[in-house]
């Protein structure tokens, strides 16, 4: 997704832009397709809400930057309460054909096994979490930096006609959402005490895929622990989690509370499929379908896709890169995306889009400052090349606390939650103003 937005923001500011995409003519562990802005892991966005969280207003400077995903993921949009969720096959569709259609770019399939040619004066790196070993290997050999990595993992996809309706029931958690269909758009499994404590047994019991000797010592991303790392750690751990069973009302026994509820999640347009909310996991295929047919409801599920677990590498960018994340080494190399050290789909996305805005201003001869520190842009950006910690960096999410404090903090009387969705729609307030202001300033890009 960094690749297809960067590509997108040089071509809109006029600049030529050539896309290489190593697939189909190398693959990786996790894409099924040749497609670019493949989604591989969940086909959430996560939240939409941009007043009082940070994902949501992520969003929203996307939007109002001229964003190919957010165009792209409106157009393939699931019902999803409050989140924004994708038909990913055409989300996909949408992405590729956009690209392949701009007239100023050229996407020509091959793998580059190496440093780019030298002749090549103005390069972004937007390979993701699966760069190929070759590129990977160069990369670590001009930095001298040893390699970090972390492993990351695919939740499972059902078919919804396999799933027993007579113990599951649609419901998004609170009633979320402005329509039936978003307060609709979750199906939930529950679990009483018996059912939740066989469930952690089998769980913990099932086959794990073994990782090679040069794996086993590269830690997990703590935002996407496959589900039997979560259930290792404490028995409770998964009911505080992607299990926990409030804001739903079980109507067939409304009068009982669940002990542990499991959600699934639309995941194409027809509804046909739906994966496991937060079950990303390493266990073998075999022990997927045996430990995960213990919830009540997939007894009988039939699996369009099995959960996987693959090696994701990402550089130690505040010791690497500079504020308009150039290589320090080598500044006609650019880093974009999730390589850099940013989770998520959109995090990734909107790195990808401001390199190509940084690069098409140089590009022009034109001054691109970074955008403001209080914009969500702003605080991922400062995050990787500066704010982090280089000797403990490790991948992070959009999050309020990347940005900087408020000068006059609202300090409404209330609830926490009232206290914070106060301050979250403040920052927002904020970054959108500045926002609006760094866009006028730079290079002008049509949506």
């Amino acid at each position: 997704m960094a690749g297809a937005e960067a590509a997108w923001a040089l071509a809109h500011a006029g600049v030529p832009a050539v896309i290489h995409e190593m697939r189909p003519v190398r693959g990786t562990e996790a894409h099924q397709t040749e497609k670019l802005a493949e989604m591989v892991c969940s086909n959430s966005f996560r939240s939409d809400d941009w007043e009082t969280n940070a994902v949501g207003l992520l969003h929203e400077e996307m939007r109002r930057a001229g964003s190919l995903v957010m165009a792209a993921a409106e157009l393939a949009r699931l019902p999803a309460g409050g989140a924004l969720a994708v038909d990913r096959e055409q989300f996909a569709d949408a992405v590729t054909a956009r690209l392949t259609e701009h007239p100023l770019i050229e996407i020509r399939r091959e793998e580059v096994s190496g440093l780019p040619p030298s002749e090549w004066d103005s390069v972004i790196i937007a390979t993701g979490p699966l760069t190929s070993p070759a590129l990977a290997e160069a990369i670590q050999a001009l930095t001298g930096e040893d390699s970090l990595a972390f492993f990351d993992a695919i939740a499972p996809i059902v078919h919804a006609e396999s799933v027993d309706m007579s113990k599951a029931w649609f419901q998004s958690r609170y009633d979320k959402g402005e329509t039936e269909a978003e307060r609709k758009a979750y199906l939930n499994c529950p679990m009483d005490q018996a059912q939740y404590e066989a469930f952690i047994d089998a769980l913990i019991a099932g086959e794990k895929t073994e990782f090679k000797e040069w794996e086993r010592s590269t830690p997990y991303f703590e935002g996407c622990l496959p589900i039997e790392v979560m259930a290792e750690r404490g028995r409770e751990t998964l009911r505080h989690g992607p299990m926990k069973p409030v804001g739903l009302t079980n109507p067939h026994n409304p009068e009982v509370k669940a002990h542990a509820v499991v959600q699934l999640r639309q995941d194409n347009a027809i509804g046909a499929l739906f994966n496991i909310v937060g079950f990303q996991t390493k266990l073998k295929y075999g022990a997927q379908k045996d430990v995960f047919r213990v919830i009540p409801g997939l007894e009988n599920a039939e699996f369009a896709r099995l959960g996987g677990i693959h090696r994701n590498t990402f550089l130690n960018s505040p010791r690497l890169l500079d504020p308009v994340m150039r290589l320090r080494v080598e500044p006609r190399l650019r880093f974009a995306g999730q390589i850099t050290g940013v989770e998520g789909y959109v995090e990734s996305a909107a790195m990808g889009m401001l390199a190509g805005r940084f690069a098409a201003a140089e590009r022009l001869g034109r001054v691109c400052a970074p955008p403001p520190l209080v914009t969500a842009f702003g605080a991922l950006l400062n995050h990787i090349t500066s704010g982090a910690d280089a000797e403990t960096f490790q991948p992070m999410n959009v999050n309020f606390g990347l940005f900087p404090p408020l000068e006059d903090a609202p300090r409404p009387r209330g609830k926490k939650a009232a206290r914070k969705q106060a301050r979250g729609r403040a920052m927002s307030e904020r970054a959108l103003a500045d926002l609006g202001r760094w866009l006028n300033e730079t290079i002008p890009f049509a949506a």
